[in-house]
């Protein structure tokens, strides 16, 4: 009983070898993000083997919308675990206490407004993109159910995200676990035995968020060895709020920047047909496994960083960022050469369909590569955010995503158009994709190393 406890008890990060508590820290992380991605595989499998390839791009094309419609939810949850892991580290009870309460405050609030924008935009915006009439319906269908859950999956993210600024991502990691199963078994029961199609998929993902939301806090209440909630904590305190908020918009805008870039992507996209949509959404869905464990170490070399800035260990907090950073690219190199082998068949578990199954793959292997440049990406822009600096990663995404790739992908598929293919190749889409990655490890590798970082702490 006392080992159950101790494996769900938060990390202390200030103290042991740092490339350990990192490794230990983003173990349970990497399989969280894995049970998370089964959310969005699940439901295209499904899609794709009883609804048909049309049904799979519809899921596709509504991604980048419902990802820029999260991003208040992205910069909550961004702010709350610098806040959190920085006064963990300086063992500040009474302040942990009111960030804690603060964001779940600011999650009500931002999930109301979401709640009335979204259904009244999602179509208008689903057209300004070329979404095909074909899918558009379902689509909207889509992305109305989902965007009326949002206070459960606005909860569980900004709520996980707490824990894992506790230190305690083993409990974030059950709790999702637990969701995903849910999921799975609502998404075959609702499409493949009820026949309720996109929407079946949709209601079966509102279910399994709200459930894990709801498990995350009570788990928060029951940490009284940390922090004790009260109902005054609940009441926002300017100086509390705004910091949450300062540190967490850039991060919002970040993801904001990368929905957009995404959107109009997808618009280019869209316009080589239901295809290359379908295609598109199965390489995202391996890409998601791709990329779980860079997101992974960016997210505890936040937490490490976090906690030992807030412990005034500077020293330590560059050790990790050197050894998080390799241990990083060392297991993309490995996930790289699986992809390369093992691509054709990955591909084959969402269609039955040889032609599509070709050109997903053929995509996926331009992008392979990439993974390693994003390792190096992902770990050194967490240890910038876990020290208080999020406004350099923002920058450095606006640059890649705004400046670098949406750019690059238009003039790569018009210089491409020719009598063969008059509307231009849609691989050099994923050539973009790859240029912009490489691009970005090189810009965040030389802000680390100018070291501006170091003189963001918010204590």
């Amino acid at each position: 009983m006392n080992a159950l406890k101790k494996l769900f008890a938060p990390v202390d990060m200030t103290v042991g070898t740092p490339w350990k508590q990192i490794t230990l820290f983003t173990i349970p992380m990497i399989i969280g993000n894995i049970a998370q991605q089964l959310y969005n595989t699940v439901d295209s499998i499904v899609v794709g083997r009883y609804v048909g390839d049309n049904a799979l791009a519809a899921v596709g094309s509504a991604g980048p919308i419902l990802n820029l419609l999260i991003v208040l939810f992205v910069g909550i949850s961004v702010g709350a675990g610098i806040v959190v892991a920085q006064y963990l580290g300086a063992k500040d009870r009474e302040n942990l206490a009111s960030a804690i309460g603060n964001c779940i405050t600011l999650v009500a609030i931002a999930s109301g407004f979401i709640m009335i924008l979204a259904p009244i935009i999602a179509r208008p915006m689903l057209r300004l993109i070329n979404t095909p009439d074909s899918i558009l319906d379902w689509c909207t269908s889509y992305l109305i159910i989902l965007f009326v859950d949002c206070p459960g999956s606005g909860y569980y993210n900004i709520l996980s995200g707490i824990l894992r600024g506790l230190g305690d991502s083993m409990s974030a990691l059950w709790y999702l676990v637990i969701a995903t199963v849910l999921n799975i078994i609502l998404d075959v029961l609702f499409v493949a035995q009820f026949h309720m199609g996109i929407s079946g998929v949709a209601l079966a993902t509102v279910i399994a968020q709200t459930v894990s939301a709801i498990l995350c806090i009570r788990k928060l209440l029951r940490m009284k060895e940390y922090f004790e909630l009260h109902a005054g904590d609940l009441k926002l305190k300017k100086e509390q709020a705004m910091t949450i908020i300062r540190l967490g918009i850039p991060s919002g805008l970040t993801q904001a920047i990368f929905s957009m870039a995404t959107i109009l992507v997808q618009n280019l996209t869209n316009s080589f047909g239901e295809m290359l949509i379908a295609a598109n959404v199965i390489v995202m869905r391996v890409d998601g496994f791709a990329m779980m464990p860079n997101f992974s170490f960016g997210n505890a070399t936040t937490t490490y960083a976090g906690q030992n800035v807030g412990a005034k260990q500077m020293k330590r907090v560059e050790d990790g960022a050197r050894q998080g950073t390799a241990l990083a690219v060392g297991t993309a190199g490995v996930l790289t050469i699986i992809i390369l082998i093992f691509g054709k068949y990955l591909m084959g578990i969402f269609t039955t369909t040889a032609e599509l199954v070709s050109l997903a793959n053929s995509l996926m292997r331009i992008l392979a590569v990439g993974y390693v440049a994003m390792a190096v990406t992902q770990s050194l822009s967490g240890i910038m955010r876990g020290a208080g600096d999020t406004v350099t990663p923002m920058v450095i995404s606006f640059v890649v995503t705004v400046i670098i790739r949406v750019p690059l992908a238009y003039l790569l598929v018009a210089l491409s158009k020719s009598a063969e293919y008059p509307m231009g190749r849609g691989e050099c889409i994923f050539v973009s994709l790859l240029l912009s990655w490489l691009s970005g490890a090189v810009i965040t590798s030389i802000c680390y190393k100018r070291g501006k970082w170091k003189e963001k702490a918010i204590r």
